[in-house]
């Protein structure tokens, strides 16, 4: 199938690796122009080298902290400075740390929301302008499968998250007019360093190994395994298509079914 992507622009938020970096991938395998971002430089330029080698996509880099106003509004500017528009945003940041409810202070807080919520609505509230006037768009914030079934441990992504969903579907409904989509996506347990990280703080609270975590995440996913980043890649890459230009306003899980919920 053809996404009829080619010679689109993208911006994809927090892509030097994990998700981020998947959907990157996939979106430069069919022939946009690619807007890549983090907080390391280093990494970053690695990581264009590397995508325009296996792609041959124009790529480029653009190092800045999305918890600020600022970054978000310099991560736009630069892709439009390099590349006239930006028909794509994918929203996507590190997730905030686990724990409970008594784990985490009001600095936390106010960190978590700054990266995971107004990253979001800074970013959005940047690029949407240029895909109003040209009356095309497709806006899609990574987000987590929280959002329909919380996740034990993970109270600052439960809450932050669920801000996300209903800040997307009011915008959504606002802009379908204009011919720009904005759609969730949920990301399941899949095999990237954020989920690394979260077995290591499971185990060490739980007193268990890092192996019983995941099999214990095993245990409850239908398909009996935990996701490829690859396979979020090629769904987030869809949600941006022409053919999904029908699409708005949803929250849609690659979980392997973990979800329990009808909708």
């Amino acid at each position: 199938m053809d996404l009829g992507l080619k010679g689109k622009v993208a911006v994809v938020a927090g892509s030097s690796q994990g998700l981020g970096r998947a959907v990157a991938d996939a979106l430069a395998a069919e022939g946009v122009d690619l807007v890549i971002n983090s907080r390391s430089p280093e990494k970053l330029l690695a990581v264009k080298n590397q995508i325009i080698q296996h792609t041959g996509a124009r790529v480029e880099a653009v190092p800045c902290d999305l918890s600020t106003a600022d970054g978000a509004s310099d991560l736009i500017s630069a892709a439009e400075s390099a590349f006239g528009q930006v028909d794509i945003l994918v929203t996507n940041t590190g997730g905030p740390p686990p724990g409970m409810f008594e784990d985490h202070g009001p600095e936390v807080w106010r960190d978590a929301i700054a990266q995971n919520f107004e990253s979001v609505i800074n970013l959005v509230r940047a690029a949407l302008p240029g895909m109003k006037e040209r009356r095309w768009g497709r806006i899609v914030n990574v987000t987590s499968i929280s959002v329909k079934q919380p996740v034990a441990g993970l109270i600052l992504s439960n809450a932050i998250r669920a801000g996300v969903t209903g800040f997307a579907k009011t915008v959504s409904n606002e802009v379908a007019p204009f011919n720009v989509t904005v759609n969730n996506i949920l990301p399941g347990y899949t095999r990237t360093e954020r989920l690394v990280h979260l077995a290591d703080a499971i185990s060490e609270r739980d007193g268990t190994t890092v192996e019983e975590v995941y099999d214990g995440w095993a245990a409850e996913i239908p398909m009996g395994r935990v996701g490829e980043p690859s396979e979020f890649g090629g769904v987030t890459a869809f949600l941006c298509s022409e053919q999904a230009s029908y699409v708005t306003g949803q929250s849609i899980a690659v979980d392997g079914g973990w979800i329990k919920g009808l909708i």
